[in-house]
């Protein structure tokens, strides 16, 4: 009797010690544009710099798109290994932006979740001036997104996201767009070496909500990790690097080669928790 209720506790032991969360599910917290699954560790600053050139089809008059080109610049900060905030300022528009990440869910391979799921929040304000002839309200300026981000990773190679999203526009062009905006993205990395992985992340939005003008967001691209930078290189269709501009103000047509060059750099600082000699 002693040795079966021994044996009991053994096997229920080993069971609960092999539970184990999934890490690294994407390199970095950005795919390209969009946000992955992945929030910041507690006490962790991230400092990002993220540039999109120009057109590659305008030439070598364009220098294939060097001549012209659109920075956003941010922080984000892990208040919990969870709950990930964050501010950013884009030369596209001149626009402010901020979100709130939390990791609902975490993929365990001990019979937990099978799947990771994150909640995004954002919210941006335009501060371009406004027209001779009109004054823009400040509440207009305004545009928010509700996102959750899905996913799961197979092995240590390969990892996949959906992102249902919802992104609302207090101010419009014309009558033909939407205030309102449903849109679902989809995401893959393919990890080749320990530093080195490809990616490539499509936002599509429900018909009948945009222009005929607009094109859903594709980009393609390359991670190179390092113990505190992501390097990401790639090209896309979408000049803006925030949820309003590449998923409801992308224009340009792969086919017609209206495709930019661009990269993210991120680098992260421990600025709580962290031990000095």
């Amino acid at each position: 009797m002693k040795k079966s209720l021994l044996a009991i506790l053994l096997v229920s032991s080993v069971a609960v010690f092999s539970q184990e969360d999934v890490s690294e599910t994407f390199d970095d917290t950005r795919v390209v544009n969009g946000h992955s699954v992945e929030t910041n560790k507690e006490g962790s600053m991230k400092f990002i710099i993220a540039h999109r050139f120009g057109l590659l089809n305008g030439g070598l008059y364009q220098l294939f798109g060097l001549d012209q080109s659109t920075i956003r610049m941010g922080f984000d900060y892990g208040i919990t290994d969870k709950i990930t905030i964050g501010i950013g300022r884009s030369s596209f528009q001149k626009t402010i932006d901020g979100f709130v990440k939390a990791r609902l869910l975490t993929q365990n391979t001990g019979g937990g979740s099978p799947i990771s799921l994150t909640w995004l929040s954002t919210s941006d304000y335009n501060t371009l001036k406004s027209p001779a002839n009109q004054e823009i309200e400040g509440k207009l300026r305004f545009s928010y997104t509700h996102q959750l981000l899905l996913a799961k990773k197979f092995g240590d190679a390969f990892s996949i996201q959906v992102m249902p999203t919802y992104l609302h526009r207090n101010l419009v062009p014309t009558k033909e767009f939407s205030n309102d905006i449903f849109s679902v993205g989809t995401a893959g990395r393919l990890r080749l070496t320990q530093m080195l992985s490809l990616k490539a992340e499509y936002y599509i939005a429900i018909p009948d909500q945009l222009s005929d003008a607009n094109t859903n967001s594709l980009a393609v691209g390359v991670d190179i990790a390092t113990k505190h930078h992501v390097f990401q290189l790639h090209i896309g269709n979408s000049r803006g690097m925030i949820e309003k501009f590449f998923i409801s103000e992308t224009y340009g047509e792969w086919s017609q080669g209206d495709i930019m060059l661009g990269f993210n750099i991120t680098r992260n600082f421990q600025v709580k928790g962290r031990k000095y000699k």
